[in-house]
């Protein structure tokens, strides 16, 4: 989606770093391997009208609008990071994509939850994403062989090879999406700290305190549109705002673009057909909380749903299944329950 990468930095270092990069006499070497700018005389008028498309939101919020980092997100919610990355600014943030953070996982030996609920571990690893100031890929492809202090404290290392950008070991795979307070560049990578290369979970680390109801934190976590919709359009609002408690398996947006094509209807259509929407809904929520520790001992079982069928878990490794649907992310916790996402809507037997 997009190009370049985010990381949070200590706002003095990271501008004296580049003000020092930038000053050095190696722009030529590194303009030959990136688009070559003109000159004063040769073509201004391109370089000097060409216009960034309008930024549509802050970095947060851009983020959630475009659908592509639902973990990310997460992750930035659990660490209580949404309201600096609403403020003023500027930052540049390295936004790792949906399998770099399956890969991290992995690689740590951890799950979601358990990264969602290690905040210290968390705000470690996202604010060594983050500058404490907006580097466009112009400036980055300057920065050939430097480092760069992060908001974490921790440097990063630029390196550009032709056309390719690195972060540390992360490729850049999209540049320059701009936002109101910042720009964010895409990278395959999730940055790791040294010091957190080899981290151990925490038994004591308390969850994040819940800040409304599935409702309220699905609303405001921005991330589920089109689950709202339905949820709204079935007349399941006061349910799911109800004491409860309940949990809930909300698919994310690619699920739901799926699952129209696989049901060849819109999403309109699918809207104003109460009867199949409340069916499909209800065979997403269980009438009980059930953490991801839970979740985990259920292998090979069926749990029945408020829809009346069952749902059956496979846990193989990492990974957890519900029915064919993957689970990326868990724990989001809510006052009245608690909300795992999955990567595929549910159809309950009758409505496949």
């Amino acid at each position: 989606m997009f190009r370049t990468i985010p990381r949070f930095l200590a706002v003095a270092l990271a501008v004296s770093l580049m003000a020092a990069a930038c000053g050095e006499d190696t722009s030529e070497e590194v303009v030959e391997t990136t688009t070559q700018p003109p000159s004063a005389q040769e073509e201004p008028e391109a370089s000097e009208t060409e216009e960034q498309p309008e930024a549509s939101g802050t970095i947060v919020e851009v983020a959630v609008a475009s659908g592509a980092f639902p973990t990310l997100i997460a992750a930035v919610q659990a660490a209580g990071l949404v309201d600096t990355l609403n403020s003023e600014g500027p930052f540049t943030v390295f936004a790792p994509t949906e399998e770099a953070f399956a890969t991290a996982l992995a690689n740590l030996d951890v799950t979601a939850g358990e990264l969602l609920a290690n905040t210290e571990l968390l705000t470690a690893v996202l604010t060594y994403h983050v500058l404490a100031t907006e580097a466009p890929s112009e400036l980055v492809a300057t920065l050939n062989g430097e480092s760069v202090t992060t908001v974490n404290g921790a440097d990063i290392t630029i390196t550009i090879d032709g056309d390719t950008v690195r972060v540390n070991d992360a490729t850049v795979v999209a540049t320059d999406i701009q936002t109101t307070n910042g720009i964010i560049h895409v990278i395959d990578t999730v940055l790791l700290p040294s010091a957190q290369e080899e981290p151990e979970a925490s038994e004591t680390e308390e969850q994040p305190e819940p800040s409304g109801t599935i409702v309220e934190v699905a609303v405001a976590s921005g991330a589920f549109p089109t689950l709202i919709a339905a949820v709204q359009a079935a007349g399941l609002v006061d349910t799911l705002n109800s004491e409860g408690p309940f949990t809930v398996f909300a698919p994310t947006e690619e699920a739901f673009a799926t699952a129209l094509a696989n049901l060849d209807v819109t999403a309109g259509e699918l809207l104003a057909n109460t009867e199949l929407l409340t069916a499909v809904l209800t065979y997403h929520v269980l009438a009980t909380e059930a953490p991801s520790e839970l979740v985990a001992t259920l292998n090979g079982e069926s749990v029945t749903t408020v829809n009346g069928a069952d749902i059956t878990i496979t846990i193989d490794g990492d990974t957890v299944r519900v029915n064919d649907a993957t689970v990326v992310a868990t724990d989001i916790q809510t006052t009245n329950g608690i909300i795992h996402v999955i990567d595929t809507v549910l159809l309950p037997p009758n409505e496949g």
